[in-house]
């Protein structure tokens, strides 16, 4: 087994389904410019309140990705 170094990045992801969909967005959003994204941790989630109910999710994860090994 090879020795990895790893880039941890910060991200917001928004849904007005669910935070699981938040977190599924910021993902597949990331994954257009960032390669090799292997694990992702959730730090916050909050949302936005309309009428007494949640209108909008918002999660801030960080996502660790592999830098190449050259």
């Amino acid at each position: 087994m090879s020795a990895h170094v790893y880039k941890k990045v910060e991200l917001v992801g928004s849904s007005t389904e669910s935070s699981d969909k938040a977190v599924e967005n910021a993902i597949s959003k990331a994954g257009e410019s960032l390669k090799r994204m292997e694990w992702f941790e959730v730090q916050e989630t909050r949302g936005h309140i309309e009428d007494g109910r949640v209108a909008h999710w918002q999660v801030v994860l960080k996502v660790g990705f592999r830098i190449d090994e050259t």
